[in-house]
């Protein structure tokens, strides 16, 4: 509200001004969260799983994998992620700092230490990731369920003084203040979009909770008590032109400011929790869909799957965060940077929702068609909308979700290249191991397992192996991981193992891209299904240590084969991914040029 009238929009601060634009909050919210998100984006779920690159994989069920309109699925769902971490280093950094604003009001004379109070709040939240939510989370729900009834409270007290604010219901009034407006109120809407931003997050946490006590909490709890406040903000500016400085706060009390301020900041970091996790989740994803270098993943919780911590990512998150804090001082200036990472991914929802429509649900084209245009032309006014902000800071989420996208891309395609090239000098497993048996080397006591990429060629670091060591052992595992496009897998249908002559075997694990790989659990169910013991001080784990050169030959421009090495270089070694003991790993070395 505070940002609607801005002095730089040039508003006519009037009782109609305020009516419309109420009007257009509220309208906002039934439109696209509360209609889009909530009745039909979140049908598009695959598996239970949301956010971009669940839908992305998603929209790609029914479509020729290579062809161009799959390719270009391709890069919407990965632009769409890029852009979810350009809207994540920007909502811890408002919302806290929003929040801790209160403090201006409550007690001025402590206005000075809002930003050290901020970077203290962001700091501890992020060293606090390592611990894990499990504990931290049983207080959320109270928390917020505190601060849903507060929200409604404030706004009706208000509403009830002037309750001439409700006609902001009728869509009239929007209409009207856009008509009277014109130029003004298309600017207006980068500020009214404000209200929006959470609605890509409540779609990509539907792993996390499920659909249903989404929709629940969304229509019982959450709309109507931002409805109500925001009304009741409105109220509040009818009576009192002044309270614009900061409309939210001012609807407290004198004696109830301060415990506001705090209420508000222990929102403010649990929305920043949903964020960090989000990212978390999203990152993993990529990681097993083959979009990001192996990063170290740990799991905070034995219960719950979903609850991980990426140290890599936290850290660059927060110094980030912490560059922006400092850089914009206050969460005016930083108002212009937030949104248009979120209208960006808006955007691209809306189309990937479209394929799905016709190519998943098979729904008809005369009733897909009107429903994405109405979703289209809402996207489309907000995004122009916050496009004007662009100088002011929106370049900033949209300079990070475009430098990760070139990173992704770069690397998917490296990846791809290394695969050709492995190909064409690989060796074929089966016939391998047919003269392997015919023509044996020595064979020594204990277990080597062999993790490879491909479960038709040999690996290179048994090649190594005989080529150096000369030795083959008693009982010899090729063991390969594969990723499929739905999140998680039955543990039914999570193994295959298949018995060669000689003690050879080849053994692959099948997981979801919500899905860690994990040896201790292939071991486990080896031992139980398949009566393999494993002594680990008697089993060697081969991997080959692959060197990138980056050379002339076709694939990509030298330059980025050299950021696709220097990624290379850098990814978490398999043992720490794989959770494999240190001691027991034996690498050898290959070069690959690409």
């Amino acid at each position: 509200m505070k940002e609607a009238f801005s002095p730089g929009h040039g508003i006519t601060f009037s009782e109609g001004s305020i009516i419309g634009v109420v009007s257009l909050l509220f309208w906002a919210i039934v439109l696209v969260v509360a209609v889009k998100y909530v009745l039909f984006v979140m049908r598009a779920d695959n598996n239970g799983e949301g956010g971009a690159l669940a839908l992305m994989v998603l929209s790609l069920r029914n479509v020729r994998r290579g062809g161009r309109f799959a390719q270009t699925l391709v890069m919407l769902g990965l632009f769409g992620a890029c852009m979810f971490y350009g809207d994540a280093v920007i909502t811890p950094a408002m919302s806290v700092m929003s929040a801790v604003e209160g403090l201006k009001i409550a007690a001025p004379q402590l206005g000075g230490y809002v930003l050290p109070i901020t970077l203290v709040v962001l700091i501890l939240l992020f060293w606090l990731q390592k611990r894990g939510t499990e504990s931290v989370g049983r207080l959320f729900g109270p928390v917020m369920l505190l601060w849903f009834i507060t929200l409604a409270v404030l706004g009706v007290y208000h509403i009830i003084a002037s309750p001439i604010i409700i006609e902001a219901v009728n869509p009239i009034h929007a209409i009207r203040f856009i008509s009277r407006h014109a130029l003004q109120a298309y600017i207006v809407l980068g500020s009214v979009f404000l209200v929006l931003t959470g609605a890509e997050a409540l779609y990509a946490d539907m792993g996390h909770f499920g659909a249903r006590p989404i929709r629940i909490g969304w229509y019982a709890i959450v709309m109507p008590a931002l409805v109500l406040n925001y009304f009741g903000q409105g109220a509040l500016l009818i009576r009192d032109p002044t309270a614009i400085q900061n409309p939210f706060f001012l609807m407290a009390p004198d004696w109830a400011t301060l415990p506001l301020v705090l209420l508000a900041t222990a929102a403010a970091v649990i929305a920043s929790q949903a964020v960090i996790s989000g990212a978390f989740s999203l990152t993993s994803q990529a990681i097993q869909l083959g979009y990001v270098p192996r990063m170290k993943i740990q799991h905070t919780s034995a219960s719950a799957i979903g609850q991980i911590y990426i140290p890599l990512v936290n850290w660059l998150l927060l110094a980030i965060i912490v560059c922006i804090v400092l850089g914009f001082k206050s969460s005016d200036n930083l108002a212009a940077a937030y949104g248009i990472a979120v209208t960006t991914t808006m955007v691209i929802t809306t189309m990937l929702v479209g394929v799905v429509m016709l190519r998943v649900w098979k729904w008809k084209k005369r009733l897909v068609i009107p429903i994405i245009a109405l979703f289209m032309v809402i996207d489309l006014a907000f995004f122009g909308a916050n496009l004007i902000k662009i100088e002011e800071g929106g370049w900033l989420p949209l300079g990070v979700g475009a430098g990760l996208f070139f990173l992704l891309t770069t690397w998917s395609k490296g990846r791809q290249i290394v695969k050709q090239r492995t190909a064409v000098d690989g060796i074929a497993l089966q016939p391998f191991l047919k003269s392997l048996l015919a023509h044996p080397p020595h064979r020594v006591s204990g277990t080597a397992i062999y993790l490879t990429g491909s479960e038709s060629l040999v690996p290179v670091s048994l090649l190594h192996n005989l080529k150096h060591n000369k030795i083959l052992h008693e009982r010899t595992i090729f063991m390969t991981f594969l990723t499929r496009d739905v999140p998680y897998i039955d543990d039914a249908k999570r193994f295959q193992v298949k018995s060669f002559d000689g003690g050879l075997f080849l053994v692959k694990a099948v997981y979801g891209f919500n899905e860690t790989p994990d040896v201790d659990g292939v071991l486990d169910y080896l031992g139980r299904e398949h009566d393999m013991a494993f002594e680990l001080m008697d089993t060697s784990f081969f991997l080959a240590r692959e060197t990138v050169v980056p050379t002339q030959l076709p694939g990509m421009s030298v330059w980025r084969e050299r950021v696709f090495a220097w990624m290379h270089q850098n990814a978490a070694k398999p043992t720490d991914f794989f959770s494999i003991p240190a001691n027991r790993v034996v690498e050898l070395g290959t070069k690959i040029e690409i």
